[in-house]
């Protein structure tokens, strides 16, 4: 997901300055890492020198100026055009996962990847746990029930080609190693 089409998606409601640009997003993508204030300015920087935004003006309530950005036209057919782009499904069967299993057995053996993948288990179910905990809560919201369910079935994912893997170590070591 790249920052500057959710902002451009943020803006597309009418303008904004960033210090509501960064809340907008930690509220509406509570899962996601929240924004830095200096992110969402370096980013608005660079949709303005691109012609995508533009400063519609300058408020100054009970702190420092907050200048508002609004979408251009441009702006808006850029993002049109993302929000009709199929992601592609990812191109090659690689990952931090896979990789740090395939060095555990070139550098230490089968105890360091069996102990990683056995670790990585463990903290993909304790996660599982926390995302179902937040989908269940009393008051959940529509958003936060969507994103855990998107979460927990890639840890799913995850879990299964972990417990395959920690089947399969020995013969990935023969593999590797030779």
């Amino acid at each position: 997901m790249s920052t500057a089409h959710v902002l451009l998606g943020l803006l597309a409601a009418g303008p904004r300055h960033g210090y509501d640009l960064k809340r907008a997003h930690d509220d509406r993508f509570p899962q996601a890492k929240p924004l830095a204030y200096g992110q969402v300015y370096a980013t608005l920087g660079r949709l303005e020198r691109d012609g995508l935004v533009v400063r519609s003006g300058q408020d100054q309530e009970s702190g420092p100026e907050r200048t508002s950005y609004e979408l251009t036209d441009l702006g808006r057919e850029r993002l049109d055009t993302w929000l009709t782009e199929v992601e592609p499904p990812a191109p090659y069967v690689s990952g931090t996962l896979f990789n740090k299993v395939v060095v555990a057995l070139l550098a230490s053996g089968i105890d360091q990847a069996t102990g990683y993948l056995t670790a990585q288990r463990a903290a993909h179910v304790t996660r599982m746990r926390e995302l179902t905990a937040i989908k269940t809560r009393p008051g959940a919201n529509v958003g936060d029930v969507v994103a855990a369910d998107y979460a927990i079935g890639h840890l799913d994912a995850d879990l299964r080609w972990l417990r395959t893997t920690l089947a399969r170590v020995a013969e990935l070591q023969k593999e590797v190693t030779a």
